[in-house]
Formats: structure tokens, sequence, C-alpha cells
């Protein structure tokens, strides 16, 4: 069986376009390293500095560990409505606009004080003021007793969220 024979041109071209290659292969690591990468304080990372500007600033040479930077977003200012409810900007809330919120915070503090009520009621007629009934998994009295003790702790914790509930809503009436 017969090769093909090829032309003196293709022959020569594939060498030269392998050293090639391999010349821009080799060179680009070797101009990746060229520059120096300096860690200064507050880690701050810069190619941009000479070796007597980085030495005054306390910066140390990286040696051997690739750098990434990754380039942050500025944050967008709000648009709109939300612009309002920033204070720092100076700007005040509607008042209209205030008054719905407050209403809206007492609707949803009175639901959640009466939730609360509720609970402590059923909570209290289970304590049965420190007498609850035992249950059938309770044969061994210490576990009634830890359950009386979590009925109490339960209920102490109850009051003292309807209390501040309270004062919430309180805080709302008189203003401030």
């Amino acid at each position: 069986m017969r090769t093909p024979q090829r032309s003196g041109a293709a022959r020569r071209g594939a060498p030269g376009l392998v050293v090639a290659v391999l010349a821009a292969w080799l060179a680009s690591p070797v101009m990746a390293q060229d520059k120096t990468v300096y860690r200064c304080p507050n880690n701050v990372y810069t190619d941009g500095l000479t070796v007597k500007e980085a030495a005054a600033k306390g910066c140390k040479t990286l040696e051997g560990a690739p750098v990434t930077v990754i380039q942050s977003n500025t944050p967008r200012k709000p648009e709109g409505s939300s612009a309002q409810r920033s204070g720092s900007e100076g700007q005040r809330v509607d008042p209209s606009d205030q008054r719905a919120r407050d209403a809206d915070k007492r609707r949803i503090l009175e639901d959640e004080l009466r939730r609360e009520k509720d609970r402590l009621a059923g909570l209290q007629k289970e304590y049965n003021n420190g007498e609850p009934e035992r249950r059938g998994d309770e044969r061994n009295y210490q576990k009634y007793l830890d359950r009386v003790a979590d009925l109490k702790a339960s209920i102490d914790r109850s009051q003292a969220d309807i209390a501040a509930l309270e004062r919430e809503i309180g805080k709302l009436s008189g203003g401030g």
C-alpha cells in the first residue's frame, strides 16, 4: 500500500506552526509571572507598585500564589416608596401611610395577644392549680412531676408574653 506524498510546503509548515504554538504557550506563564503581586495592609492586593513603594507601605511579596480579583457592584439606591422608609436620607413618611402602618401593627399585636391569652387559658386548664390529671404514660411519678414543672414554666412564659404585648399596644395608644 502506498502512502500519499506531502508537498514540500506542507512538510515545512507543520514544524513552524508547532514551534509558534509552543512559543506562545511557553511565553504566557512567563509574562504572567513578570508582574510582582504585593499584599499590603488591610488585605489590599496590587501589582502596580515598585519595590521601593511596596517596602514603604509595608507590603509583602506574594510568591507562587495565584490572585483572583473580583469587582464588586455598587449598591443601588432605593426607588419610589422604599426611599421614604430610609430615615438616613432625611425624608419623612407621609402621615396617612404612618397611620395605616400603625393600624396594621395594632391589629397584628391584638391578634397575637388574643392567641396568647387562648393558649394561657388552655395551659391553666391543663395545669389545674398544680394538680393536672396523670396520663397513662406517666406511671413513673417523676415524669408526672416533670410535666407539672413544664406546664408551670409555660404558664409563666405565656404571662410574660401577654404583658409584653400589652405594653406594646399601650405604646401605640400613648403615642410613644
